[in-house]
């Protein structure tokens, strides 16, 4: 466990961006209209938006259905 405690601090901004890419995508409730209506971002580990869906369960499920683990963001 120590070597890879040791990987983890000496990670470059890149590989910290990266770690977890094909395994975690972050969703984070967005403005879709100058009226107030919400949406939800989808975006990979590293920041890229994936999708933009119209509620928080349909993005968790488009998530799960990729295999990959949804995490929500504030």
């Amino acid at each position: 466990m120590t070597d890879l405690n040791n990987q983890l601090r000496h990670l470059s901004s890149q590989g910290l961006a990266s770690l977890g890419l094909s395994h975690i995508a972050y969703v984070r409730p967005i403005p879709v209209d100058d009226e107030g209506a919400e949406g939800y971002a989808v975006h990979a580990a590293d920041g890229t938006r994936l999708a933009i869906m119209g509620d928080r369960q349909l993005a968790y499920a488009a998530i799960l259905e990729q295999d990959m683990h949804p995490v929500s963001v504030h």
